[in-house]
């Protein structure tokens, strides 16, 4: 009998069959189907041809308002409209607008509605971030969206896995963007196409949870189905915080089988930043020579955290933003900006000439507080960087830690933490 992965054996658990092997066709209960104000509104369209009442669980659902809120133009405007809409109709518990709206991937983990064990599926690529807390959870279309909407199932193929066996400890300002930019810049942007990315190894539990939280969210852009975490002490205090339901704890079999192996010592990722115009092209700053900017981003579902924000108001404390760059930092839920504000971060980022935004995905998608002209230059701490991702076909951006980003806002350049603290 074949050994089965982590992933695989949630996967097994929710298509109540015993044993799987990668490349099976299966149908999966689902624990949480979830939709923005882009891709709501097309699976909004084909649940109603579908022609069902009601959806299949009001708890089970979430729809969350973040990409183009708040409502930047009319078209935007009719989009929520139409997502608040339905809503309201069905009954759906878990809508999030207004000053209840968050980045939907910091704001589901918060929320506690998504735990370990769970299968989750999201009109967005980056639904794959709640791997970090033992879930199954994977981009899908609007489509599938509207009927899991519909029914609470959606099929899979089993992806086979590789194997990333993490040691060591992280060295001071390196975080986990760090990491998964190492890991893309390693294996390419297609390097896990279809496959759960595992990780696994004493490395772990050095990580925090937003550390993995950011790893998974990068997974897709390895062309990954999923990244995934074993379930330890820090998921299962964060998930108590978040007051989630009891998590259902799976493990791979020691002798699982993986298409790779890749072993990583953390103490010697160095700060990473990928260049235009994928992910995959990634530099540390002995190969970085001076890039000069025009814009910061500090925020979005990668490093939108507590965490990130304190990172980079203990970099910008006391300093002066460069002449000439605008920073944006934007908290990526309101809990998170609240809790900043409370701090006395706010003051920092103010006092350094930064500006700070209302939760938003906003620039990260060329959507709104901060789309790049013609020729320019920004370091986000994003997770594409795409040609005209931010703005202009003929801009550029570079995807950085927020410790890179608050250390390049202060230089004006692309700067490693050493160049300014």
């Amino acid at each position: 009998m074949a050994k089965m992965t982590m992933t695989q054996k949630i996967l097994a658990s929710k298509a109540n069959i015993a044993q799987l092997t990668a490349g099976e066709l299966i149908l999966v209960d689902l624990d949480m189907v979830l939709g923005n104000d882009i891709t709501s509104p097309v699976a909004i369209s084909e649940f109603n041809k579908i022609g069902k009442k009601e959806v299949f669980s009001k708890e089970k659902i979430s729809l969350v308002m973040d990409h183009f809120a708040p409502n930047k133009d009319i078209k935007a405007a009719e989009q929520c409209k139409m997502c608040r809409d339905f809503a309201n109709d069905k009954e759906i518990i878990n809508f999030f607008d207004g000053g209840e709206m968050g980045i939907e991937h910091a704001l589901l983990p918060e929320k506690g509605l998504v735990t370990s064990g769970d299968v989750v599926i999201g009109a967005d690529s980056h639904t794959c971030t709640y791997g970090a807390l033992g879930a199954f959870a994977t981009g899908v279309g609007s489509t599938d969206m509207a009927v899991g909407m519909a029914t609470g199932k959606a099929w899979f193929k089993v992806p086979s896995a590789i194997s990333f066996v993490l040691k060591g400890k992280l060295n001071k300002w390196v975080t986990g963007k760090d990491v998964i930019l190492h890991i893309i810049g390693k294996i390419g942007v297609d390097g896990a196409l279809y496959k759960s990315m595992e990780f696994s190894g004493e490395g772990v539990s050095t990580l925090s949870v937003s550390d993995r939280l950011c790893i998974c969210n990068m997974a897709i852009e390895a062309g990954a189905k999923n990244g995934i975490f074993p379930v330890d002490e820090k998921t299962l205090k964060f998930l108590k915080a978040a007051k989630a339901k009891t998590p259902k704890i799976f493990s791979a079999d020691q002798d699982a089988v993986y298409d790779e192996v890749y072993e990583i010592d953390l103490s010697e990722i160095k700060q990473t930043v990928a260049f235009p115009h994928l992910p995959e092209n990634t530099k540390t700053f002995d190969q970085i020579e001076n890039i000069k900017i025009d814009q910061v981003v500090i925020g979005s579902c990668t490093n939108g955290r507590l965490e990130d924000l304190i990172l980079a108001a203990k970099i910008l404390k006391g300093k002066k933003v460069a002449k000439g760059v605008r920073v944006i930092i934007i908290p990526a839920t309101p809990k998170i900006y609240m809790q900043a504000m409370q701090k006395g971060l706010f003051k920092i980022f103010l006092d350094s000439g930064a500006l700070v935004s209302t939760p938003t995905c906003g620039p990260c998608l060329g959507g709104h507080m901060g789309i790049l002209a013609k020729g320019e230059r920004a370091v986000a701490t994003t997770n594409r960087n795409f040609v005209g991702r931010m703005g202009h076909v003929e801009s550029e951006v570079y995807l950085a830690s927020p410790a890179v980003a608050a250390a390049s806002a202060i230089t004006g350049k692309i700067s490693s933490t050493k160049e300014v603290l």
